[in-house]
């Protein structure tokens, strides 16, 4: 896998001259749709059903809870990427976020920083690179984690490793946060993926496509004019893309947070 990893930044880097849109974006639709059926196994056995019950035991309240905690974590990574992109206004308000929270909040518990009109400022270290000008490169899906690119996919050992988890030097309760964080994102997406299975003819295409155009509007701010470092793929993108994906919406009686983690099989 890694070295289709590499050829895949290779040919992110290069012209694809008289290569359709489809073979541009992913080059390797034939594993990427094996990965992804056995993500959706995996999800319809295993995950959706332990998200379930999750949610139907655990009482909305600290469901809530625990989403803060983990993006309060989150915002302090935004910080980091913030300032890597030289936002240094946006990286000052993540900072103030997570002290505000952090002290007021019972270390994120409650997201006291939002009630005081400090919102949040997500970046993560997928962005960064591209605002750094490195391309999207092809598209890849991973067992588990779920879809990607190339750009994603070397930023994803650092953004998985922004987690509570890293400040904890006990195994067993490291296993135990990270297994919490994961079960917690699949129960908030639980609705989104019922949506999904609706209206997607090709669950497939869907995914990919509104994966990587919300991607792009992550690394370009909401902006269509820049350029992200790959100039016919990012046409390719505008083109083929649906204007927003069920997958990233949430219930509404919950407040967004960002995966500190990539996200899970049903999050494609």
């Amino acid at each position: 896998m890694l070295v289709l990893v590499w050829t895949a930044a290779m040919q992110g880097c290069a012209t694809t001259g008289g290569k359709t849109a489809g073979q541009r974006l992913d080059p390797w639709e034939h594993w990427n749709r094996k990965v992804f059926s056995f993500n959706e196994k995996l999800d319809a056995e295993v995950l959706k059903p332990v998200a379930q019950t999750y949610s139907d035991v655990v009482p909305r309240p600290v469901r809530r809870g625990v989403d803060n905690f983990f993006g309060n974590v989150a915002d302090a990574w935004s910080a980091i990427n913030n300032f890597l992109q030289g936002k240094f206004d946006n990286g000052f308000r993540d900072v103030i976020r997570v002290g505000t929270n952090t002290v007021f909040g019972l270390g994120g518990v409650f997201d006291v920083a939002t009630e005081f009109g400090v919102d949040h400022q997500y970046e993560d270290f997928g962005q960064t690179l591209g605002h750094w000008g490195f391309g999207p490169g092809a598209y890849v899906v991973w067992p588990v984690l779920g879809p990607s690119s190339v750009r994603e996919s070397f930023a994803m050992p650092l953004d998985l490793a922004a987690s509570p988890a890293l400040l904890i030097s006990d195994g067993a309760v490291k296993w135990e946060i990270t297994t919490l964080q994961f079960i917690n994102k699949r129960a908030n997406l639980l609705g989104a993926t019922a949506v999904l299975d609706d209206i997607a003819l090709d669950k497939y295409t869907f995914v990919r496509d509104a994966y990587l155009q919300r991607r792009r509007s992550l690394v370009k701010d909401g902006s269509d004019s820049a350029d992200d470092g790959n100039a016919d793929g990012d046409e390719d993108e505008r083109q083929s893309a649906p204007a927003a994906s069920p997958a990233d919406e949430k219930p509404a009686d919950e407040k967004p947070h960002p995966p500190v983690a990539p996200a899970s099989a049903p999050t494609q």
